[in-house]
């Protein structure tokens, strides 16, 4: 690829496969999946695109990562562990690649309908299908936030709360979670 293109000027990390059960219900095969796709498959995807990112200095690296990686949900350890991993790793990397000209975009959308991902319908809760927003929102999101040179975000913004509460509360939180619990199975 790099053969191609030597000079990335913007890297989109997006993969992610959904994992909407416990660790206890999903195969062993199925939770390695998750933490393959939606972990590894950005860290490996950045390692190989590396070279080009750095010859096209000022360059960016976005990390769709998700707000499972920062408040956990009973339903679904193996994907909040998957993306608490690739929060740590973008933190990291951030920190890291700033000082070689490289700015890493950290975005943590809530509930996103696509195609791979369809919220609406595994979702039980009224309330909480309507907080299910579409691609196109994220997209202007990452736009905004690359234009405004910030480092990691969440949308809607108002998720930032449930990362504060996870924080300071993660007792409550996990309690509030278990008794709530989102998905239909």
């Amino acid at each position: 690829m790099l053969e191609r293109h030597p000079a990335v000027k913007l890297l989109v990390n997006n993969a992610g496969v959904p994992g909407r059960a416990g660790f206890t219900e999903l195969e062993p095969e199925q939770i390695e999946r998750v933490l393959r796709v939606n972990y590894l498959g950005g860290v490996w995807c950045l390692r190989a695109f590396l070279p080009g990112i750095e010859r096209a200095r000022p360059a960016h690296v976005v990390n769709i990562v998700s707000v499972a990686g920062v408040v956990a949900f009973a339903p679904s350890g193996p994907y909040s562990a998957s993306k608490h991993a690739q929060l740590a790793f973008s933190r990291a990397t951030a920190a890291e690649l700033r000082p070689r000209g490289i700015q890493v975009l950290t975005v943590n959308p809530g509930f996103v309908e696509t195609e791979g991902f369809p919220q609406r319908s595994a979702l039980q809760s009224a309330l909480m299908r309507r907080v299910v927003i579409g691609p196109e929102r994220v997209a202007e999101h990452v736009l905004k936030a690359l234009a405004d040179g910030r480092g990691e975000t969440f949308v809607p913004g108002w998720y930032r709360a449930a990362a504060v509460a996870q924080t300071l509360a993660p007792a409550l939180v996990a309690r509030v979670a278990a008794r709530r619990s989102g998905y239909r199975r």
